[in-house]
């Protein structure tokens, strides 16, 4: 099996520079291109530039599919060696998952059980949600412990974890050492 890696961070922290530029210093040039599987979809304006900035850091070596809810399943058919995979970013797939009213835990267990068929690198980026005040919502409450519970499943899952504040990566777990 090759590492799995959850980039855990709050909102702007740096989760998604962070896990390229990680992409870029260990694998090198070893790699021959690596792929971005993106989740989130250009509802408003303001996500349309986020993803526009996105792409535009990345360049022209990184190759996007966009999947918003079959994760496993695009993770199934884009696996291959030597080749990265950048999911970004977890969060946004359970966001849609919970707005299509999908089985967001099966999709979780369908997620993690592509890991050991996985011959890519794979970095997974999450939203740490639950450090702030409690939602005001019960959709907002339940997407917090939705997202708790997913994160720490897939942490459990990983062979490395990382949490980025400002931009600064604190090792969490390891295994790869």
């Amino acid at each position: 099996m090759r590492p799995v890696t959850l980039i855990l961070g709050g909102a702007a922290s740096g989760k998604s520079a962070f896990s390229e530029s990680l992409i870029e210093s260990e694998i090198g040039g070893h790699w021959t291109g690596a792929l971005y599987l993106a989740t989130a979809t250009a509802g408003d304006a303001e996500m349309a530039d986020k993803i526009k900035r996105h792409r535009d850091r990345r360049g022209p070596a990184w190759t996007t599919v966009e999947e918003p809810l079959a994760l496993a399943d695009a993770l199934a058919e884009h696996t291959q060696p030597q080749r990265p995979i950048l999911v970004d970013c977890l969060t946004l797939w359970l966001s849609n998952l919970m707005f299509a009213d999908r089985d967001i835990a099966s999709e979780t267990s369908r997620l993690i059980a592509t890991f050991p068929g996985l011959t890519s690198p794979v970095l997974f980026v999450s939203n740490e949600v639950g450090g702030g005040i409690v939602p005001e919502n019960a959709l907002a409450r339940r997407f917090r412990d939705e997202a708790g519970r997913l994160n720490q499943k897939i942490a459990a899952a990983a062979d490395r974890v990382y949490l980025i504040t400002a931009g600064l990566p604190l090792t969490l777990k390891d295994s790869t050492v």
